[in-house]
């Protein structure tokens, strides 16, 4: 059988093949197959081999194809540290551009950093750091002396400098006299009320390709892909950016194993936008590197007493549990664990409105995305793709203002959908070649649900 593409979607804990013919006419989903991640058998590639058999089994035939096109989350994320001058402007600025681009910010920090700052980021051991500050010509002496301690520091991994432009020069000649490397670009607030992120998440998302290219045995798949392998993240928000050019405001979730993402791409509501106090992305994303229904299961066990509560049997569970349940308690487990992602992501992803008190009385106030413009909810990835408890997990979401009044939420009038044939990740990717192809994909394959 020959296949137009081929997409590979290296997960966490499961590798997903999908095969597609048709491509640039009638695109469709032929195929798909799927396995476990072999990370912890050194070898990634073990996993798309095994995904591949699945297939060939299924359809009693060998396959070949014409383009293969792969995506990774596998390498656990793009850790990153930021570093800026106040916190609410330039650090959350560079957040924004970390998280749009598939990074984990696990670390952050405001004004001038010190020694303690830099063991602290040793231990962390990210694989890129961001420098951020000061709008264009204004503040420049916190990201002049930040450059120099990191400069004199023995970190040897990638720096961005996104900050004040008036002193990009310098700071590229602080990092290169220490022979580090250091990757210049446009400042992510260029101006007061400006958000500027696009410039820095394109870099970002570079270094994460480069990062999961020397991963247990991604290497192998040199010379045999087509284009760059991206974020996994990446390609799924490159598909909701399709469909909300075709359907308006959207939200997507997508719970995995080890994290569960959030992309909105809105502007938000008019009455919102009048009381915003900071500018917000149009499209963000947020990654919840602790909220995951098997690598971080038991996290999510954790901080959720009402899920000890209901089942007083969850240590058995947690070390029985797998991607796949293979019972009725096990399924009712992991919607438990599901449903506490779901809606724990979306509060962390949303704003909120707040009341300030001054010399004219109260004045309400909002900060942070604000998501009650959102017309349209996709749910994505293994458990929302294909669990039976989809539509349940998804009402959460749908129902979940009425229990935070003040949080900038989805309005209970929004419409859900399901990624039906688990392949958001794949359109995404398929848009890089093909976008009337992807769209056309994604239109046929959201189904509403509820």
């Amino acid at each position: 059988m020959n296949l137009d593409i081929l997409t590979v979607e290296v997960g966490s804990t499961t590798t997903v093949l999908s095969g597609f013919v048709g491509i640039g006419d009638r695109p469709r989903l032929f195929v798909q197959g799927e396995h476990y991640t072999t990370v912890n058998e050194g070898d990634v590639t073990i996993g798309i081999e095994r995904a591949l058999e699945s297939i060939e089994k299924k359809i009693g035939e060998r396959i070949n194809w014409s383009q293969m096109i792969v995506s990774s989350s596998a390498a656990g994320g793009l850790k990153m540290t930021v570093h800026g001058l106040v916190y609410n402007m330039t650090v959350r600025a560079a957040r924004e551009a970390a998280l749009g681009a598939g990074a984990i910010v696990v670390f952050a920090t405001s004004g001038k950093i010190s020694a303690e700052t830099i063991d602290e980021v040793k231990k962390i051991s990210p694989k890129l750091i961001l420098l951020s500050g000061g709008v264009d010509n204004g503040e420049s002496e916190t990201a002049l002396y930040n450059a120099e301690i990191f400069a004199k520091s023995d970190l040897n991994l990638p720096f961005v400098y996104a900050g004040n432009a008036a002193v990009a020069s310098k700071v590229e000649n602080i990092f290169k006299a220490s022979g580090k490397e250091i990757i210049v670009t446009q400042n992510v607030y260029p101006k007061v009320d400006l958000l500027n992120v696009d410039p820095v998440r394109k870099i970002i998302q570079d270094v994460f390709a480069k990062h999961i290219i020397h991963g247990p045995g991604m290497s192998k798949l040199d010379g045999k892909v087509t284009g760059k392998i991206i974020p996994t993240p990446a390609a799924v928000m490159s598909a909701v950016e399709i469909l909300e050019k075709e359907m308006g405001d959207s939200l997507a979730i997508d719970i995995g194993g080890a994290t569960t993402d959030v992309d909105s791409i809105t502007n938000g509501s008019p009455e919102i936008q009048k009381i915003l106090i900071s500018p917000e992305p149009f499209a963000k994303r947020t990654v919840e590197g602790d909220l995951g229904v098997f690598v971080n299961a038991k996290n999510v066990v954790q901080n959720f007493e009402w899920i000890r509560n209901e089942f007083l049997d969850h240590q058995a569970l947690l070390d029985r549990i797998t991607p796949y349940p293979q019972d009725e308690r096990m399924e009712k487990f992991i919607k438990a664990l599901s449903l506490a992602c779901a809606s724990e992501s979306i509060i962390r992803h949303a704003g909120q409105k707040r009341y300030l008190y001054g010399p004219t009385g109260r004045i309400e106030i909002a900060e942070g995305k604000d998501l009650t413009a959102v017309r349209n909810i996709f749910g994505t990835g293994g458990v929302l793709s294909r669990s039976k408890s989809n539509l349940e997990i998804l009402n959460e979401i749908k129902n979940i203002s009425k229990k935070h009044p003040m949080a900038l939420l989805p309005r209970p009038e929004v419409k859900l959908y399901v990624d039906s044939n688990y392949i958001f990740a794949a359109c995404g990717l398929i848009s890089q070649i093909d976008p009337e192809s992807a769209k056309k994909l994604l239109m046929e394959d959201v189904k509403s649900v509820g």
